[in-house]
């Protein structure tokens, strides 16, 4: 367990779909925010972390796929919070 998280709150993550979450995981401080909140993640961003990640072109597609799909159940979670 990480410090911080419960044990009810871990999750696993299928290996096709770790590349995926761990660029997601490179955009968390990149959300663009107006009057009510978090409206999207800043996509001019997302190359440079596929780079870091080496990323290969092939894969991007589907990577910002799979990433606009996290993007959207982040946003509905926040917006249930509030």
């Amino acid at each position: 367990m990480r410090a911080g998280i419960a044990e009810s709150a871990v999750t696993e993550i299928w290996p096709e779909n770790l590349a995926a979450f761990e660029a997601f995981g490179g955009m968390l401080t990149q959300w663009r925010t107006g009057m009510s909140g978090p409206t999207g993640l800043d996509y001019a961003v997302l190359p440079a972390v596929l780079d870091l990640q080496d990323v290969p072109p092939s894969a991007r597609r589907q990577m910002f796929d799979d990433i606009r799909l996290m993007e959207a159940a982040a946003l509905e979670a926040m917006r249930k919070k509030k």
